[in-house]
């Protein structure tokens, strides 16, 4: 019964710090980024795969065999993994990994009814202010972390499925009435991760969202040499997005035109008049491939005073 219990893992690095710790089981790694792109409520569906590899593709240049390699041949193990009735989930507190769990949960709801289902999530540690990813966690908390693991109901699987259909509807106004109105739930990070999304919506002030503004505060608050310095400054500081390298470099690209050089990074002129909102920069930037979740990018606009979003009616 060693391979009894099933692991999904948030990333190759918990997959092979587990499997140092010994733990007992099997493991699938779960090779998403949900968070970014268009995504649709199926899981795992011909028409949910097409859906990412455009995504990838358009603006990650990856291709078609890389993307399969590396993501749908995992899936396609999960697929597989019929015999272990007790599944444990691994992941983190930030939006890559709270959005990749709940689309995940959404799967197993459809496709593991009557399996046991827990979930270890990473984060607060008691005694530190800091948020710890899984492979921060030492052997002893890591260990601790799995003792605790919480036992998801069926409420619990309902709830964080709908929290997904509601993130790949065309509209997140119903997920900003929502998230908050839940207290009882297990996903204790949940709200916050769902915070941070819905300010991933262009803002009214100046067109960009929390996430670019932050790019051109960094750079107007520092003295970066170059394009690489920013992404490992952006990286330091951002608390709850739990982004990669490769994300800051394509945002940073996307906002090209505020810049006026990378070596040294500068900002342009209109990059300083749009950072204190004297320029609002949403035509520039608008398009109509741009989504988040289910929703497009542009259609929407982050009141920062209410902190309520704005439907677009053209």
């Amino acid at each position: 019964m060693r391979n009894s219990i099933l692991h999904i893992t948030n990333g190759d690095t918990t997959t092979n710090y587990l499997q140092k710790l010994k733990f007992s089981g099997e493991f699938i790694t779960w090779r998403e980024m949900l968070c970014e792109g268009k995504t649709t409520t199926d899981v795992g569906s011909e028409n949910f795969w097409k859906n990412r590899f455009e995504f990838f593709k358009t603006s990650y240049k990856v291709s078609k065999q890389k993307f399969i390699n590396y993501t749908v041949k995992e899936y396609r193990n999960l697929c597989n993994k019929k015999e272990q009735k007790e599944i444990v989930l691994w992941f983190e507190h930030d939006l890559f990994c709270q959005i990749n769990m709940i689309a995940v949960i959404s799967w197993l709801k459809r496709y593991r009814k009557g399996y046991h289902i827990s979930l270890v999530c990473s984060g607060k540690v008691k005694g530190s202010q800091k948020m710890f990813s899984l492979p921060e966690l030492s052997k002893e908390q890591i260990h601790q972390h799995y003792k605790d693991k919480i036992e998801l109901t069926q409420d619990d699987i309902e709830y964080a499925d709908y929290i997904w259909q509601l993130y790949c509807s065309d509209s997140p106004l119903r997920l900003e009435t929502i998230y908050k109105f839940n207290p009882m739930s297990p996903f204790q990070y949940l709200a916050t991760a769902l915070e941070a999304h819905l300010q991933r919506f262009p803002s009214i002030e100046n067109g960009l969202n929390k996430i670019e503004n932050t790019i051109l505060k960094t750079v107007n608050n520092h003295h970066f040499s170059t394009k690489n310095d920013l992404v490992n400054q952006l990286l330091k500081e951002q608390e709850v997005y739990g982004f990669g390298d490769l994300q800051y470099e394509h945002k940073i690209n996307n906002l090209n035109k505020l810049f006026s050089s990378f070596n040294p990074v500068q900002l342009s002129e209109k990059g300083k008049e749009v950072l204190e909102n004297q320029v609002n920069f949403y035509g520039k930037l608008r398009n109509d491939i741009s989504y988040l979740g289910g929703s497009k990018k542009y259609s929407f606009l982050y009141n920062n005073n209410s902190e309520k979003l704005l439907q677009i009616t053209s």
